[in-house]
């Protein structure tokens, strides 16, 4: 007896095309070649050109399908420069992924201002301002839209206000987004990872002083797949936000 062979799955991503921010390194990294495995046209981008380029090199036979573009997206110019880009090499983007950010941690005595307008600057104007450029593009192809957030959006933990004051305003903009978009079909998901091995994440470990247990912590590949899990979903379905937790407490 013979049996005909199975096909291979088609990639479920095929046709549509990305842009992710913060894929230099860590969660964002992970999202975009994830992207671009499962058959997205993906531009990645961030502010260090040598990463990237590391980026798709490890993208492997999915090479040809992520195209990378260093920018600084808190620089005007460098959302313009950026979002040219995407047009030049996408056409219609359909996939947006905001994984950029930075982290600072104090106690508000001790606090440095300065850092305060540097979170906001990366971790909430620039989001902003950069879905603003790209949002006619989005809602002519009825896209998506990802915040990558944190669990600090939800509650702010001592020692960390800064940040936590970022990220919930983060959480502030996607839900009012999400109302102002749904009726044309754009959907806006907000994802809370918590504790997930990446290098930013060991910086946090190491300023409290405490071991690295980069065994208990989610992977970035973890955040990679929920993020892809989304995008999957029938378009007449939006999950608003999802919290992805570490199964052992770090």
């Amino acid at each position: 007896m013979t049996f005909a062979a199975v096909p291979a799955p088609k990639p479920q991503l095929t046709g549509r095309a990305a842009l992710v921010t913060g894929a230099s390194s860590g969660i964002g990294r992970a999202i975009a070649l994830r992207l671009a495995a499962a058959g997205a046209s993906v531009v990645a981008t961030g502010r260090d050109r040598g990463a990237l380029d590391a980026v798709r090199k490890d993208a492997g036979s999915a090479a040809a399908h992520l195209h990378v573009h260093p920018a600084d997206i808190t620089d005007s110019d460098g959302r313009a420069d950026l979002a040219a880009t995407v047009r030049q090499r996408l056409g219609s983007l359909s996939i947006l992924v905001h994984s950029a950010g930075t982290h600072h941690r104090a106690p508000m005595a001790d606090a440095d201002i300065s850092d305060l307008d540097h979170q906001y600057a990366v971790n909430v104007r620039a989001p902003y301002a950069l879905t603003q450029l790209l949002l006619p593009d989005l809602v002519r192809s009825r896209g998506d839209i990802v915040f990558v957030n944190s669990t600090q959006g939800r509650s702010a933990g001592p020692g960390i206000g800064q940040y936590a004051a970022t990220k919930h305003a983060l959480r502030a903009i996607a839900d009012s987004l999400r109302g102002e978009v749904a009726d044309a079909g754009v959907r806006v998901c907000t994802l809370m990872p918590g504790r997930t091995a990446t290098p930013m994440q060991q910086r946090v470990f190491r300023s409290e002083g405490r071991a690295w247990p980069s065994d208990t912590l989610m992977a970035p590949q973890d955040v990679a797949e929920m993020v892809t899990a989304v995008l999957m979903l029938p378009a007449r379905t939006t999950v608003a936000e999802i919290v992805m937790l570490p199964t052992r407490r770090p």
